[in-house]
This record gives C-alpha cells, structure tokens and sequence, in this order.
C-alpha cells in the first residue's frame, strides 16, 4: 500500500534496526547506566555545540509533557499556538504531567505563533495578580503543524519576549531534523542560539522505533527531571535500546539524510500536484507535510488505486495532508502524481464538453 498518512507509518531505518540488534547482543547496566545512555550527553553537546543535559523517553507527548512540567507550576500558564500538538493531540497529558497547569493559545497564520501577539497576549495576562494563571512558558513547534518552519529571527524574537517576562522556552522538535534541513542551519541556530530552553527532539517520526529526547540547553532546569520521568512511566529497565536508536540516529548524519529524503520527496510531490487544475496548496510546503486541496474526483480515483492518506478537516474534507518520510520511494510519488493528473485532464474534459 502506497501510504501517505503520515511519517509514523514507516518502519525502521536499517542503520537503527542494526544499533539494536548490537545492543541486544550482550547485557548492560540497567535503568540508563549503560554505556549507551551514559554517551548521549557527550554525543548531543558535541551535536548542539554546547553542554546540554539529555534524558530518553519512548514518545513525544512524555517528551512535551514532562519537559513542560519542569518549567510551568500547578498555577501557571503555558502560550503555545491553537493548532499546537500539546493543545489538540495530547489527551490533556500537559496540564496533568504539570498538575494542572493551563494552556493558552494563540492564533497565527500557517502554524505559527508571532511574537507581537504573544506579546499582546502577556500584556493582559495579570502577571501577579492572584485571580489570573500566571504566565510560565511558551511552547513553539518546529516544524509547525502546518508544515511550516520558525526562521531563526522568528525564534529570536520570540525568545525575546519570553526573557523580557521571565518566561521559558520550549520547543517540541517532533520534525525537528526536517526543519534544519529545510533552513541549511546548524541545530544550535534554531535551539540554544535562538533563546530556546528545552527541545524535544523526535526520531521516531524520521526513522526510529520508538526514541526521543529531552534536550535541556537551561540545564538548572533538569534539576527534577529525573524523578518525573520515573513517576511517569518513562524511566526504561532497558534504555539501552531507546539510548542505541538515538546514537545511531545522530551517528554519521543519518537524521539529516533521512530528512533531506523525506523533505525532497514533499517537494516533488508538491510540485507534480499544484501544477494540475483544481488544486490549492493551503500551506507552503518547506518540510515533508503537504497540505493540499484536490477534487473529489481526483481523491476517489487515488484511494480506489491504493493510496491513503488522510482528509484533514473531516471525511467530507477535500483537504488532504500528504506525509513524505525517510524511505518514500520515488516511484510512488510519480505514481501519485501521473494517477491525479490523469483524472484532473479527465474531469477538464467532462466540464469542457
């Protein structure tokens, strides 16, 4: 099946499948004294070009959440876009992981929050004033949920609201390796350089089994980490094997190869479709999310040769996410491409006659 739902879909790459079969060879410490959980710190401040405190979780919503609940009280506040994943795809584990924490949310146009609204909203917060949730944090996706990505000034300035409020900052990097691809940046351009406190970097979505991390470059902030982590569930017996795909994934660049793949493949596809009638991008493409607008007719013809994907707004939606990833083959693409073409000349020519 030609399945275009989503990054998560996709199985192993082979480089971290090979890391864990090696791990598995032959015991280790437990609970993350192994030496594979032991070198992360080393490997991601050799990575992020500073000194950063690491800890691995099996999934992104611990990851969001838990490194929420290190910078936000019970009482306070969290600004984060209304589109964000921790406010629509969490389950509420934020405001619990935090122990009630609240999320306020912003709006912005293609995903992404704008320093000046965040700036406006603060001004009404009631900073200090008993009755109001105080202001705590500030959340930013890279790359957003709409596909699109924060450029380093866009950080910075947001960065310079939250330290003008004595907020911190945090990012979820779900698509984190897709968006330093799509900018050419280094890592630490976009994170510590930019005035971002905590990252959650994914893998899971560009080629892991189930690994991500919680990256502190504000390391006082770690100070609790470790017992919420363990609290929660997401202190591993075996973090060897969450540790070995993390090496593995940083190790000769291969986060970055499978995310200029999975982007180049976005960028073809995109292309190939928004040349056709009929067809409206509602986002513009920079990473390997697709957002697109196409004829019923179209859409039919593509599920009934196999392809799937998801209707963003509904199951009347003619809006469709398409989701490139690490091993999307080429020939697919075109496939996609060719098979919608063919029904939009198709659909051209009835409206004609």
């Amino acid at each position: 099946m030609m399945n275009f739902s989503s990054d998560n879909v996709t199985g192993v790459a082979p480089e971290i499948m090979a890391a864990l079969v090696a791990a598995n060879d032959s015991t280790a410490i437990s609970y993350g004294n192994d030496e594979y959980t032991q070198q992360l710190e080393v490997k991601f401040s050799e990575l992020f070009e500073t000194d950063v405190t690491v800890f691995p979780v099996a999934t992104g919503s611990a990851a969001n959440a838990l490194a929420l609940s290190v910078m936000t009280p019970p009482f306070g506040a969290i600004y984060c876009h209304a589109e964000s994943h921790i406010n629509l795809d969490e389950c509420g584990a934020p405001e619990f992981y935090t122990g009630g924490a609240k999320l306020v949310t912003l709006p912005g146009s293609h995903g992404k929050i704008s320093a000046d609204d965040l700036a406006i909203a603060l001004k009404k917060a009631g900073a200090g004033v008993v009755h109001h949730v105080q202001p705590a944090a500030v959340s930013i996706t890279q790359a957003t949920e709409a596909g699109t990505v924060y450029k380093v000034d866009e950080i910075q300035r947001i960065a310079g609201v939250t330290r003008t409020h004595n907020l911190s900052l945090h990012m979820d990097g779900a698509r984190f390796a897709n968006a330093v691809v799509s900018l050419g940046c280094k890592p630490a351009d976009i994170t510590w350089g930019s005035g971002v406190d905590v990252l959650s970097f994914g893998a899971t979505k560009n080629g892991a089994m189930a690994a991500e991390a919680v990256v502190f470059f504000k390391r006082e902030l770690a100070e609790t980490f470790a017992f919420r982590r363990k609290r929660s569930g997401h202190l591993f017996s075996k973090m060897r094997f969450l540790s070995a795909q993390l090496e593995a994934y940083i190790t000769d660049n291969l986060w970055l190869k499978n995310a200029i793949h999975a982007n180049k493949m976005a960028a073809k596809l995109a292309d190939g479709l928004t040349s056709l009638p009929g067809v409206k991008l509602c986002h513009p493409v920079e990473i390997n999310e697709i957002f697109i607008q196409l004829p019923e007719a179209v859409i039919q013809k593509l599920l009934a040769e196999g392809f799937q994907f998801y209707r963003w707004d509904g199951e009347d939606s003619t809006t469709l996410r398409l989701v490139t990833a690490f091993n999307t083959k080429e020939e697919d693409v075109n496939a996609f491409i060719k098979i919608a073409a063919s029904d939009s000349a198709e659909a051209v020519k009835i409206t004609v006659v």
